[in-house]
């Protein structure tokens, strides 16, 4: 009996000491596996539970326009943050800072409760919200210094720009494009705490400093930049048009000197718009250019000698192509007429016969050379192609409507980029934002000089297109564009829009393109706008922005104004200011021209004066031409050009508008018109009520 007690107990322990041993055994690889494969782990995990790592922003780059004035910067702001470990009561420290914060208490409490390290409350605050947050002094809660983007001329340059986001990373424009040099690399406060959540007194606190961004130097002018703008605002108030664009170009170098769109938005508060208004429609959108293309079609025929500037065309008012009639804007025709005048007058018959004798194969050349059809390689972000019919597939007819600016869209950069080109002396170069990078000691880190990608044509060539678009402000359609005392080249455009179901009936894009001066380019620019209201015509509306912008301009940069008439090659002739011709018939119009020996060009076949070329007030040399465009039959059987009546009193506005069949309703005691609604040049319905605010 006793010897089977003996057995069993020694079983039991056998028993236990295997147990033991198997527990051994698994705790000692549990060990080894410990320190051989989850060191690292273990090692990481102890760090974060005594060391708190606290984020220093690196302050990002300043960007200046091309001389050093300053157009984003970033200013110091507060953050607030949270170490949870040290957080004695969460719910109540979530309460009080969800009341300073304005944030929700019930979402912010987990947040507080979580394991972990480091967490942000709320980013970048005012400077009035900081000082409420320090005066709690909470347990774990605590504030670090950010830099928060700053844009000191708010809607300014907005499409340049762009803007950034919470953590300072470029979101769009130039923030986005160059990003990598403006960003910098962020730096931290290292601090160690005891098991308790204490933090060590004279324990080794290291503090990483950041490194603050680059300076990026743009091509961009403030001045001009501030021109353009305050134009695109007075032609969007004018013609109550849907967008508008402006841009300007260097053609020596490629350097963008201004561009702006509108609609646009402020930087400073960019998540306040709609973000369709972020689209920098200058290099995104792509649209038919109409007549401007015309100065790419020129160079194409001139270049390749198909044609030269005294051969002689016939214009009887359309040609078939296709079994397809292209009709001249002109009703009836321009009749005989030289090249040089088909392009003066935009004669869409001479510009497809000359397209169609270039040839398929010669223009789609031409159009690669231009760079159509490919990105110019700005940098800026989102540039689009354009929209090209496919070499292959393309038809006598398409290079038809082309040839006039139809049936091809360019995006405005590709446009003026190509303008630029044949002010260049046919040497096209890549469109530049920005100048150069500087780091914090001002040296130089990256530099862009002039980017030549191709010739496009012999000097003497684009000599001769530039000699054609000249005598197009002085003698043609571009005659609002003239400014005294400088020479202007430049070409006229109205397209129709296009739509799901082919053009859209009403809905146009007036533009000009061209450069200044003539004979030694300085300056090219652009002028888009899109959907006007009322007036649509290129050489109507957007001629006199050009005109506007590019007066100002050469004067700002002291080009030098020269004494050579642009019509004649003499010395300046005597220069007299237009007379108002609107709603005069015909052969009044010519008498009144004649008193300040002046020219009339009549095109259409109505009566009565709808408008003129150049504006009421403008002035040129004696001896020019003026245009006039009447009211046609399908303007008198539907609607009037409201006559401009400010600066007249009441009988003689009175006697104006009952004279074209409009009434009156006069508002104000003053004695002299100085604003009325409709707007001079809009179109109404015969009977419609005009009033007149008088002061």
């Amino acid at each position: 009996m006793a010897s089977a007690t003996h057995v069993t107990i020694r079983k039991r322990v056998t028993i236990f000491f295997l147990f033991v041993s198997v527990i051994m055994i698994g705790l000692g690889c549990r060990l080894m596996y410990l320190q051989f494969y989850r060191s690292g782990w273990l090692t990481e995990n102890a760090i974060d539970q005594r060391i708190r790592d606290i984020p220093v922003e690196a302050k990002r780059g300043i960007i200046y326009d091309r001389i050093g004035r300053e157009m984003a910067v970033s200013i110091s702001t507060e953050s607030v943050y949270a170490i949870p470990a040290e957080i004695r009561n969460a719910d109540e420290t979530a309460a009080k800072l969800a009341a300073i914060l304005a944030l929700d208490a019930d979402k912010l409490a987990p947040k507080l409760k979580k394991r972990q390290a480091f967490t942000w409350i709320k980013r970048k605050i005012d400077d009035d919200t900081a000082r409420e947050v320090k005066k709690l002094n909470l347990p774990g809660i605590g504030l670090t210094q950010e830099g928060r983007r700053y844009y000191p001329h708010d809607n300014l340059g907005a499409h340049v720009l762009g803007f950034t986001g919470i953590d300072s990373q470029g979101l769009d424009g130039v923030e986005m494009t160059f990003d990598q040099y403006l960003r910098g690399r962020p730096g931290s406060i290292v601090v160690e705490y005891d098991a308790r959540g204490r933090e060590i007194p004279y324990a080794s606190h290291r503090f990483v400093p950041p490194t603050d961004g680059n300076n990026v130097y743009l091509t961009i002018d403030l001045v001009i930049q501030q021109i353009i703008e305050r134009e695109l605002e007075k032609v969007m108030q004018e013609t109550q048009a849907k967008a508008a664009t402006i841009i300007v170009m260097q053609p020596k170098t490629g350097e963008i000197l201004a561009l702006a769109n509108r609609p646009d938005y402020n930087p400073n508060k960019f998540a306040e718009y709609p973000s369709k208004l972020w689209r920098n429609v200058a290099v995104s959108n792509a649209y038919e250019p109409g007549s401007t293309f015309k100065i790419l079609t020129t160079t194409a025929v001139l270049g390749d000698k198909v044609v030269k500037l005294d051969e002689r065309f016939f214009d009887p008012g359309g040609i078939e192509v296709q079994g397809r009639t292209i009709h001249c804007w002109k009703h009836g025709g321009h009749g005989s007429q030289s090249f040089r005048e088909v392009v003066e007058n935009s004669c869409n018959t001479g510009f497809v016969t000359v397209g169609l004798r270039l040839g398929k194969d010669p223009f789609y050349k031409y159009l690669e050379d231009f760079g159509l059809g490919k990105l110019t390689g700005i940098d800026l972000p989102g540039e689009s192609k354009g929209i090209m019919i496919d070499q292959t597939k393309a038809t006598p007819i398409n290079i038809a409507t082309m040839s006039m600016g139809q049936s091809i869209a360019v995006t405005p950069i590709q446009l003026v980029n190509a303008v630029s080109t044949v002010a260049n002396n046919g040497q096209r170069t890549r469109p530049q934002i920005v100048r150069e990078i500087r780091n914090k000691n001002n040296e130089i880190i990256r530099g862009f000089q002039s980017d030549v990608q191709n010739q496009v044509v012999d000097p003497a060539i684009a000599q001769q297109v530039k000699d054609v678009l000249e005598s197009v402000v002085a003698n043609g359609t571009g005659r609002n564009a003239f400014i005294e005392g400088y020479r202007i080249a430049g070409k006229t455009g109205t397209a129709q829009k296009v739509g799901a179901g082919g053009y859209v009936p009403g809905k146009y894009v007036a533009s000009f393109a061209g450069f200044a001066p003539a004979d030694d380019p300085q300056v090219a620019m652009l002028v888009v706008i899109d959907e006007p209201v009322g007036l649509y015509y290129g050489g109507q509306i957007a001629a006199p922005v050009f005109g506007a912008v590019m007066k100002d301009i050469l004067q700002y940069l002291k080009v030098t104004p020269n004494l050579i008439d642009s019509t004649k090659g003499d010395v300046q002739a005597e220069h007299v200011a237009v007379p108002n011709l609107i709603n005069l018939l015909v052969p009044d119009a010519i008498k009144e021209l004649q008193k300040f020996n002046l020219n009339a060009r009549v095109e259409e076949t109505g009566e009565r004066i709808a408008d003129q070329i150049p504006k009421p007030g403008s002035r040129l040399p004696q001896g020019s031409n003026v245009l006039l465009y009447t009211l046609t039959p399908r303007y008198e059987s539907g609607q009037i050009t409201v006559p401009d009546c400010q600066g007249r009193s009441l009988s003689e506005s009175s006697e104006i508008l009952a004279e074209v069949g409009l009434t009156i309703k006069p508002v104000g005691q003053g004695k002299v018109a100085v604003k009325q609604d409709p707007i001079p040049g809009s179109k109404v319905v015969p009977g419609t009520t005009i009033t007149i605010f008088f002061d």
